[in-house]
């Protein structure tokens, strides 16, 4: 007489695992299925043509309303652009000095003529014990020489005294003037701020002043010899 078979429970184990397996497939194809519909398709529409763009003349475009009435706000924006770009960049010569690269340039009649490495402020602070406090920055805006000066001399100013640790002298004393350190031209921004040269030339292009404007021997001088006073200095 036969005996009735009872099935392995390793074989009905198996079978679970693979009907779960399964329905798990389902439910992430479902899933990718419909993140594809609500954010894939959406995505691929807004993607731009990489065709050639086809420059119509159509009659029927130019006498829309919509359309006449966009070209003209457009062309007033280009005009108010224009404006502001030349009043900003006149025909005399300016210079621009960008501080986080330390580099300038210099241009005369709207055309960039020279550029080079400048050194502008370091952002470091000084304090003194009685609560004094000074940070080298160099101010940034627009700016115009005030004026130009041949081998100028410096008037050391009380940080700088801090700076070395030496007693603040009075204002008249002769110590506080130096000669030959700021190069063979100085132009004044205002408020002291200078554009001169350096005797630490190894440090120009790197952020190490005290708020002036470092430039190289030969820069220098054609920035002297470019700019007048009146003439704009941008700062940013």
């Amino acid at each position: 007489m036969d005996e009735k078979r009872i099935p392995d429970d390793g074989f009905l184990k198996g079978d679970v695992i693979r009907i779960v397996f399964n329905w798990l497939l389902i439910v992430i194809a479902a899933i990718s299925l419909l993140a594809f519909l609500l954010y894939g398709i959406p995505a691929l529409q807004e993607i731009p043509p990489t065709g050639r763009t086809i420059i119509t003349n159509s009659d029927e475009l130019k006498k829309d309303e919509s359309y006449k009435k966009q070209i003209t706000l457009i062309k007033r924006d280009i005009q108010r652009l224009t404006w502001r770009y030349n009043s900003y960049t006149s025909g005399l010569s300016y210079m621009v000095i960008n501080t986080t690269d330390n580099l300038f340039y210099l241009y005369r009649n709207k055309k960039l003529i020279r550029q080079g490495h400048c050194s502008t402020g370091s952002f470091k602070m000084l304090k003194t014990e009685e609560g004094r406090s000074w940070v080298f920055k160099t101010p940034k805006g627009k700016f115009w020489i005030h004026g130009k000066t041949k081998n100028p001399s410096w008037r050391r100013p009380d940080w700088s005294f801090v700076e070395e640790g030496l007693p603040i002298p009075p204002q008249d004393h002769y110590s506080r003037w130096e000669y030959g350190v700021l190069g063979d031209y100085a132009l004044s921004l205002g408020d002291g701020y200078l554009i001169h040269g350096t005797i630490y030339k190894r440090f120009l292009g790197m952020p190490v002043t005290h708020g002036c404007v470092r430039m190289n021997d030969d820069d220098l001088e054609a920035i002297f010899n470019t700019l007048n006073i009146g003439s704009k200095v941008f700062i940013f």
